[in-house]
């Protein structure tokens, strides 16, 4: 047993290979230097609130004003947002004067209300008393002053048109309050547009690409107790749940499973349809707190979760014929499935630390999501704060300076170089393949701990270790990493090449130039096909080369193609158990998944939620990102059986061989 042990844990010189680890260091170098690049220049607030006419961030601490309780934002100027309207003007809503607010100011019923510049200079009021007066100290102003108000040069505004908080903006309604133009008109102030223009302006800058994507990427941010409760805790214990009935209820567990997968694929598909407003009342608005319920406004958000009820519903029953499609398969290989699942057991039952080694890779995942989740939001709103250069001929009276100034109306926007998208790009990646890299050490330390007990033939010895799993786990540390390492990358690296031809294709489709001959189309179409196959072959390849550098030592390519030699001369053994086998362990994985993604969207279904700090926009970047934490989890804790069948499997393949 000891020769044995001893020739399949070593290379073929009798020692095992060293492994590189300068690769790992570097990437966790670099992934540390570009995550301090977005805590040096980013501010998550940027995602949802915009800029006032000071270039301060909404909702945020600054040196001369403390707005952290406005963080609506508010264009004081009707007139320079209705011209930032029409196609030819050359003014941009960027440009148009802005100002944080509590809430959307409305016209007064039998009197002009004004929405005033922050107090300073000669106005001698503090910030909570600006507040309290409703934003207006018209009152106070002298003759100067008023007049200039009334020419819309500032300081103070007049509030003609209602407004709505449309996503942390106030939205101009296209319905001119007649009170407050009959006052302003015997003021004699300057002509205000009232044209349907200046709605869709505001609306437009609203829905940008931009705009809902940084929307999105903050909804993951304020739904962090989500991620922790439906996307870490949630699965951690369905997964074991689900490993100790399958442990005990080996016979019915298949069938649980597939039944589980169905009902719980309705359910989110149902779900999907509750926040597109096709059942009941609960569909997703731009809006938020009280408004009018006749006025509604559309936003990019809603289309999108139409779009995904639409593919949930195309999944749901193409989900739902397949499974009703292998039942017949479960039946015939009941048995066999039965007997490799009793094997796993068996094994999980000598080797104990098997079934709560997956707690360790588990924990290491949950702290790098946190701090990479933390890097991400302020990756994602780094930039710098500077003026625009625009040719507005507009002029605004400047407290501090006491006079109109025509030089500085410009508004603030936040300036994106080229390197930020590059290293939100390296991030993204970077998540992807640490989680490759984490999930492989999980198996490659579970087939190892598996392979020693197989080749002591299920005996005690001195020479096995007591504890497998840490002794599988030093052995990894200290010459397999590099090998693990390379495997992980080379399906991250597929994998993004597969993302990124898909988003061209997408583009091109947009803009229709796709293809016109059906042999382009044919050779494009096939040519996605061959990528998705390459895709699964070195997925499952790689499985196979991480039990193979277990139990040889040898590295990455050369134990790939020991595993594919053994595979291939051995296609009917292995093929009946992996292919059913793999079924269950996958729809078990997609239960949890399912099942994280249920409860996400119960609990973002609540009040918190729906408040106006806390609102939600959509339910959909959340609770994707439930679902593929809840996979990643139920994966480390099924690659238990999963790898200890396959682990078995080749391992008694090559003991055949020789």
């Amino acid at each position: 047993n000891h020769q044995q042990l001893s020739k399949h844990m070593r290379g073929s010189n009798g020692k095992y290979p060293s492994s590189d680890g300068n690769g790992e260091v570097a990437f966790w170098i670099a992934m540390i230097v570009n995550s301090s690049f977005g805590f040096n220049q980013g501010n998550p607030l940027r995602l949802n609130f915009g800029l006032d006419y000071k270039g301060n961030v909404c909702g945020g601490k600054h040196k001369d004003f403390n707005l952290r309780e406005l963080e609506l934002k508010y264009y004081v100027n009707p007139n320079q947002v209705y011209q930032s309207g029409l196609k030819n003007s050359g003014v941009k809503l960027i440009n148009a004067r802005a100002i944080c607010l509590l809430d959307c100011p409305i016209p007064s019923e039998d009197s002009l209300n004004w929405v005033c510049d922050y107090p300073e200079g000669d106005i001698r009021l503090s910030l909570d008393d600006w507040i309290d007066m409703n934003y207006d100290y018209y009152a106070d102003l002298t003759p100067e002053l008023r007049n200039t108000s009334l020419q819309l040069q500032g300081p103070c505004y007049p509030v003609i048109f209602p407004s709505v908080n449309v996503y942390w903006t106030c939205q101009f309604i296209d319905r001119p309050s007649n009170v407050s133009l009959t006052h302003w008109k015997q003021l004699n102030g300057a002509t205000i547009n009232d044209d349907m223009v200046i709605d869709k302006s505001i609306h437009n800058s609203i829905n940008t690409r931009s705009s809902v994507l940084k929307r999105y990427v903050a909804d993951v941010g304020k739904s962090w107790p989500v991620l922790i409760v439906c996307g870490g805790l949630l699965p951690l214990f369905l997964s074991m749940l689900w490993l100790l009935m399958i442990r005990h209820f080996v016979t019915v567990m298949p069938w649980v499973t597939v039944f589980l997968f169905n009902g719980l694929i309705i359910a989110v598909t149902m779900f999907y349809y509750m926040k597109a407003g096709w059942i009941g009342n609960n569909a997703i608005s731009p809006i938020i707190g009280e408004h009018d319920p006749y006025y509604h406004v559309s936003a990019r958000e809603q289309h999108h979760i139409h779009t995904a009820a639409f593919l949930m519903t195309c999944v749901m029953i193409v989900a739902v014929l397949l499974s009703i499609a292998i039942v017949r398969r479960i039946l015939m290989a009941t048995s066999v499935l039965k007997a490799s699942i009793i094997v796993a057991a068996k094994v999980i039952g000598e080797v104990h630390a098997l079934i709560i080694f997956p707690v360790i890779p588990y924990a290491i995942l949950a702290i790098f999501y946190m701090f990479w989740l933390s890097a991400a939001l302020n990756l994602f709103s780094s930039g710098q704060v500077v003026r625009n250069d625009c040719n507005t001929n507009c002029c605004a009276y400047d407290l501090k300076v006491k006079r109109v100034s025509c030089d500085d109306c410009c508004g603030y926007s936040i300036h994106y170089t080229p390197h930020i998208a590059a290293s939100i790009l390296f991030h993204l990646f970077g998540c992807y393949w640490a989680t490759q890299f984490i999930i492989a050490c999980s198996s490659t330390v579970i087939a190892g701990s598996v392979a020693s007990y197989y080749w002591a033939r299920g005996e005690s010895s001195a020479t096995i270790p007591f504890l497998p799993v840490f002794s599988s786990m030093k052995l990894l540390m200290r010459y397999s990493l590099g090998s693990v390492a390379i495997g992980s990358l080379i399906v991250s690296f597929v994998e993004s090449t597969r993302f990124i031809l898909e988003a061209i294709r997408r583009r091109l489709k947009g803009a229709d130039i796709m293809p016109e001959s059906w042999i382009k189309r044919m050779m494009f179409h096939t040519s996605r096909f061959c990528l998705k196959c390459i895709e699964l072959t070195i997925k499952s390849v790689n499985r196979n080369a991480y039990i193979m550098i277990a139990i040889t030592g040898k590295g990455f390519f050369r134990a790939s193609e020991t595993a594919s030699d053994l595979i291939i001369s051995n296609v009917l053994r292995i093929g009946r158990v992996n292919v059913i086998g793999d079924v269950i362990l996958y729809l078990g994985k997609l239960c949890v998944s399912l099942a994280s993604a249920l409860f996400a969207f119960l609990m973002l279904d609540t009040h918190k939620y729906k408040s106006s700090h806390n609102k939600i926009t959509s339910p959909l970047f959340p609770v994707l990102a439930c679902w593929g934490l809840g996979y990643v989890v139920a994966t480390l804790f099924f690659g238990v059986v999963e790898m200890s069948i396959d682990t078995i499997i080749l391992s008694y393949c090559q003991d055949a061989e020789e």
